[in-house]
């Protein structure tokens, strides 16, 4: 870890600005945002959307996609809706993602050139894990936006009174297009 976060850590401690961020752990706006990690939304999602800390609950992970109704995301949803009082849920796909087209097998190549050996890739499919599959991305990102959409809506676990839907976000302006 770099230095420079540790000294810049203990001088904002030290400085209290972290009093203007001190809220509490429930969304004001009963909002959960289920969205992309790219470093381009990390600022301007929230900015875009006029929503300060302590307003939402934003879920990311890499694509802003669910593709197992029970991975780590779709959990998050639960704990926010049940335990956190969140009553509808966005999910925000945006313009020019990485995961868009991202090719495994590639992937699978840059592993094995990392030193991820071959009998460690053997043992994830020993287990049933189908890494093609499992680290694929999508081909267009407002069918991949509907199908997380879906997946959420129609979930055994999600009551019929919260509101999901889908949109994309242009990674440049912030312009916010409902699905």
């Amino acid at each position: 870890m770099d230095n420079k976060i540790l000294k810049f850590n203990k001088q904002f401690v030290e400085e209290r600005r972290y009093e203007q961020f001190i809220t509490s752990k429930y969304p004001d706006r009963k909002i959960a945002i289920v969205s992309c990690m790219d470093t381009r939304l990390v600022e301007l999602l929230p900015a875009a959307l006029g929503f300060k800390n302590g307003d939402i609950k934003i879920i990311k992970n890499a694509g802003g996609t669910i593709t197992n109704p029970f991975d780590s995301t779709m959990r998050s949803l639960l704990v926010a809706i049940y335990e956190l009082g969140v009553e509808w849920i966005m999910v925000i796909g945006h313009t020019n993602c990485g995961v868009q087209g991202m090719d495994s097998k590639r992937m699978i190549q840059h592993m094995t050139e990392r030193g991820i050996t071959d009998e460690k890739i053997g043992m994830m499919r020993y287990c049933g894990i189908d890494l093609e599959q499992w680290l694929h991305g999508f081909d267009d990102t407002k069918s991949a936006v509907l199908e997380t959409v879906d997946l959420i809506s129609h979930h055994p676990l999600i009551p019929a009174d919260v509101k999901v839907k889908g949109f994309i976000m242009d990674s440049t302006t912030g312009e916010l297009e409902e699905l």
